[in-house]
């Protein structure tokens, strides 16, 4: 395991221990990051018309369609230090 895999695993770890929720907008941004990050460019079955979390969700992960799993590694790390105390 390389030095970026094991601190994306250490930000997904400490993610969990916030002690107040960051806003739906930069929770969606972490959901999108992560998933490109660990699954690559969005794929799967759309959500239902009325799943309105699922949209919101897919479209977040769709905005970082392209983006190689390591930069979105290093742009997740990168976005929790920031909410870290």
């Amino acid at each position: 395991m390389n030095d970026l895999q094991r601190e994306f695993e250490q930000a997904a770890a400490d993610i969990k221990q916030l002690g107040e929720r960051p806003d739906n907008d930069t929770l969606l941004r972490l959901y999108a990051l992560y998933k490109q990050a660990t699954c690559g460019d969005v794929h799967g079955c759309e959500p239902g018309f009325f799943d309105f979390i699922g949209t919101a969700k897919k479209e977040a992960w769709a905005n970082f369609k392209g983006i190689s799993q390591d930069e979105a590694r290093r742009q997740y790390i990168s976005l929790v230090r920031q909410l870290l105390p």
